[in-house]
């Protein structure tokens, strides 16, 4: 993820302290993604309530994906005109409405409103919090974008985790989100609520998206073939539990949370692994241990090796998206701002159109054969690695 929006300087605000600056963006990243975490601990309970097969699953959340893809241009210009710092917190807000919406859904199409909704919500969030970070880093003056994105995957696991107490207890997903998620909120946004002005341009004509080009294609189609895991293993992981593994319900939110907890200890420790080896020997390495950990899945779908496979893969992704950004930001030939947004948009486009692609190509085959797939793009991950290699 990254930025769409790129103020030529970050505000100064008085008696802000460099660690106020990141608690609050760090709130931000980290509600954005207990949310959508607690939304993905629960797909099987909605997957069974309205009988839906692989196949209407994959419809819903490609509807899911749609409403993001339709907010990002959107999400913009609201932070063009009114300031990232505004529009991050108000989206916070609507988005927990959004997910009790999709709790109380009555029927298929209400819920694929409500998931449109989600979608667009949690796509419109993730533009506007990367574009405050980006200003509170510059502000900071210290590298911190990584450590944001750590804390999203610290929110979802977290919220994922809270799933196999709320199947335990019997807990219906209304009762579950209201519990977990409107007490989060409160406490995120507090701690995001700093005196922070973001800069406005109502007359920028930047595009929001652009396709990369030469080299940094290779470097898009890295965070593709990462993202697209992510995504699948995000949506897919807790149906894949119960019915490739035969794992009770409640062992099916464990999954992605296991997964988001390892991304989490991966991300933190990213810049030292890098420092010590190569972002191109990193990535190397990361995509041969996530197509070991997909590969794992499918040949011996167990819940203890899924489990295990699901640990592997978190630590293939983990780095994949902070190091193609970072080759991006220092491309000779492009612009940061262009070459970040261009690599963002293959980025995207895999985490939102991997869960969808997952559920048809499972009803076309089987969710094994699904997660195959991501065996092969894991692999291509480290045969493309060579492309993070930054040219002289």
């Amino acid at each position: 993820m990254t930025a769409t929006t790129d103020p030529s300087h970050a505000p100064a605000p008085a008696h802000l302290t460099r660690r106020a600056g990141w608690l609050a963006i760090a709130a931000m990243f980290g509600l954005n993604g207990a949310l959508f975490g607690l939304w993905a601990s629960r797909i099987p309970a909605f997957k069974a309530t309205h009988e839906l097969s692989h196949a209407g699953l994959g419809a819903l959340l490609l509807l899911l994906a749609g409403g993001a893809i339709c907010a990002f241009p959107l999400a913009g210009r609201l932070a063009d005109h009114y300031g990232a710092a505004r529009v991050t917190k108000t989206l916070a807000i609507i988005k927990i409405t959004a997910l009790l919406a999709l709790a109380i859904a009555p029927n298929v199409p209400m819920l694929a409103i409500a998931l449109f909704l989600f979608g667009a919500i949690h796509g419109g969030m993730d533009v506007t919090m990367n574009a405050w970070g980006a200003e509170v880093e510059r502000w900071a003056k210290r590298p911190q974008m990584s450590s944001y994105h750590a804390m999203w995957s610290l929110g979802a696991g977290l919220a994922a985790g809270t799933g196999f107490v709320a199947i335990s207890l019997g807990a219906t997903p209304l009762v579950h989100y209201a519990l977990i998620g409107l007490p989060v909120v409160a406490l995120l946004c507090w701690l995001g609520n700093i005196p922070w002005t973001s800069p406005t341009n109502r007359e920028s004509k930047a595009p929001i998206f652009s396709i990369p080009k030469g080299q940094l294609v290779l470097v898009g189609l890295l965070a593709f073939g990462a993202s697209m895991g992510e995504g699948a293993i995000a949506d897919w992981s807790a149906v894949y539990l119960v019915d490739i593994g035969g794992a009770p319900e409640n062992w099916a939110a464990m999954g992605y949370a296991i997964f988001s907890v390892t991304m989490v200890a991966m991300r933190l420790f990213g810049d030292m692994i890098t420092r010590m080896t190569s972002p191109e020997m990193a990535a190397r390495v990361s995509g041969l241990i996530a197509a070991g950990g997909a590969a794992l899945t499918v040949l011996l779908p167990t819940p203890p090796l899924i489990l295990t496979g699901f640990v592997l893969m978190g630590i293939g992704y983990a780095l994949i998206f902070p190091l193609a950004f970072s080759r991006a930001a220092n491309d000779p030939h492009e612009s940061p701002g262009k070459a970040l947004a261009g690599t963002a948009t293959f980025g995207y486009g895999g985490m939102l159109l991997g869960p969808p692609v997952i559920g048809f190509i499972a009803n076309a085959t089987t969710l094994r054969v699904s997660f195959g797939v991501l065996a092969v793009l894991a692999l291509m991950i480290a045969v493309l690695s060579g492309a993070l290699k930054r040219e002289a």
